[in-house]
C-alpha cells in the first residue's frame, strides 16, 4: 500500500461499537485524498440501548445523526457521501425512512442500495446504514491520543481504549 495509509477509528463523541468488536470508520489516505468506509450505524443511544423501537423515521434520525458525528470527525460531510447502503427489516419502512435521508441529502442523492433482511443485531432495529465518502486533502485526520501502528503500518485510533 506505498503511498497510502489506513486508519481504523472509532471517533471520541461517538458511542463505541457493542463490545469493541469493530471500528467505525476505515479510513485510506491516498494522494491528495481520502476514502471514508463507514460500518453499518443502527440506532442506539451512548449505551447501547435501542432509540425507537420499530420506528423507522425515529431511527433514521438517530442514524444520520451518528453518521454526521462519524463524517464530521474525518472533515467530511454529508456532501462528501458516494454510496449509501441501507437494510430494512421491512421496506414497507422505506417512506419514513426516505423523508429523514431526504433532509440529509436535499441536492443529487448519491449512489444507493437498499435491501430487505430478516432481522438485525439488536431486537427493535428496523434499518441499518452504511456510507462511504470521499474527502479531499483539506480534510485530514486530527490526531488521537493512544494511537498506535501494528506490524503492516495501520494505525489503530481508538478513543474508547
Amino acid at each position: 500500500m506505498a503511498g497510502m495509509k489506513l486508519t481504523l477509528d472509532n471517533p471520541a463523541g461517538v458511542g463505541a461499537p457493542f463490545g469493541d468488536r469493530f471500528s467505525h470508520v476505515a479510513r485510506l489516505d491516498y494522494g491528495d485524498g481520502a476514502l471514508l468506509l463507514l460500518s453499518g450505524q443502527v440506532a442506539v443511544d451512548d449505551q447501547g440501548a435501542v432509540i425507537g423501537p420499530g420506528d423507522a423515521g425515529a431511527q433514521a434520525a438517530r442514524v444520520f445523526e451518528i453518521i454526521e458525528g462519524i463524517l464530521g470527525a474525518h472533515g467530511a460531510a454529508f456532501a462528501d457521501v458516494m454510496h449509501v447502503r441501507t437494510f430494512m427489516t421491512s421496506l414497507a419502512d422505506l417512506p419514513a425512512y426516505a423523508a429523514v435521508r431526504r433532509r440529509y441529502f436535499p441536492g443529487p442523492p448519491p449512489a444507493s442500495t437498499t435491501v430487505e433482511v430478516s432481522r438485525l443485531v439488536r431486537p427493535g432495529l428496523v434499518l441499518e446504514v452504511e456510507v462511504t465518502a470521499a474527502v479531499g486533502a483539506t480534510a485530514r485526520l486530527p490526531g488521537r491520543p493512544g494511537a498506535r501502528a501494528d506490524a503492516r503500518g495501520t494505525v489503530w485510533s481508538c478513543a474508547t481504549w
